[in-house]
C-alpha cells in the first residue's frame, strides 16, 4: 500500500484538495487562507459560507502580531493548538486564566463561570491585545461587556464558540460592535477552529 507520508506534503496535497472542492468559491487571497486552514482542520466545507470576516480584520490582526501583543484564549485547547513559537518571534506570548487560582476562588465566591472571570482577568492585563474564544460564550459575552464600557480595545477577537446555549447569540451580539472580528455564524465553532484562525494569521506574516 503506497500513501504520503512526508507531513509537509500531506498539507500541501490537503490543501489541493480543499481547492479542488471549493470549486467556483473563491475568497481574496488572505481570507481564503483562514476559510481553508478552518476547513483543513476541521474537514467540513460548511465553514466556506459561515466565516464572516470584518473589513480590515486581517491587517489589523498582523500589525497586532508584528508588535507583540499577546494572545488570550479561553480555553488550554486553543492555547495548546496555536503556534507559540511563530508567535514569539514577534514578541507576543499566549494566555489562559480559567485555571489561575484567583480566578476559581472569584468565580465560586460569585457563582459564575471561570471564563467570565478569566476574561476580566485577560482584559486587565492585555487591554489591546487579541481574545480567543472557542468554547464559552460567556467568556465572548464577557468580553462584549467590557468593550462597551471602554475598558478593553481589541486588535482582534476569533469569536467562535461551539455549542447550543448562547454560542450563537453572542456572535450575533459581537456583530454589532465596530472592532476586528472573525466569527462563525451559529452553533459550530470550537478550541481547534479558533487555533487555525491565528495560525493562519501567523503563517501569512
Amino acid at each position: 500500500m503506497s500513501y504520503i507520508k512526508d507531513p509537509m506534503e500531506i498539507e500541501k496535497r490537503s490543501f489541493e484538495i480543499i481547492t479542488e472542492e471549493l470549486g467556483d468559491k473563491t475568497f481574496p487571497e488572505d481570507i481564503g487562507k483562514v476559510i481553508k486552514r478552518i476547513i483543513h482542520t476541521t474537514a467540513d466545507f460548511q465553514y466556506a459560507d459561515i466565516t464572516v470576516i470584518k473589513d480590515g480584520a486581517l491587517q489589523k490582526a498582523k500589525q497586532a502580531i508584528k508588535r507583540g501583543e499577546n494572545v488570550v484564549t479561553d480555553t488550554k485547547m486553543a492555547m495548546a493548538g496555536i503556534n507559540k513559537r511563530k508567535l514569539g518571534e514577534f514578541g507576543g506570548q499566549v494566555f489562559n486564566y480559567v485555571s489561575d487560582e484567583d480566578v476559581a476562588t472569584k468565580a465560586k465566591e460569585l457563582g459564575i463561570t471561570r471564563s467570565i472571570v478569566g476574561m476580566r482577568k485577560a482584559v486587565k492585563e492585555n487591554p489591546e491585545g487579541i481574545f480567543v474564544i472557542g468554547n464559552a460564550p460567556t467568556a465572548l459575552f464577557e468580553l462584549i461587556r467590557q468593550i462597551k464600557e471602554g475598558n478593553v480595545r481589541p486588535s482582534l477577537i476569533v469569536g467562535v464558540p461551539v455549542g447550543f446555549v448562547g454560542a450563537a447569540e453572542s456572535k450575533e451580539e459581537l456583530f454589532k460592535l465596530d472592532v476586528p472580528y472573525i466569527v462563525t455564524r451559529g452553533r459550530k465553532g470550537g478550541s481547534t477552529v479558533a487555533a487555525s484562525i491565528i495560525n493562519a494569521i501567523l503563517y501569512m506574516i
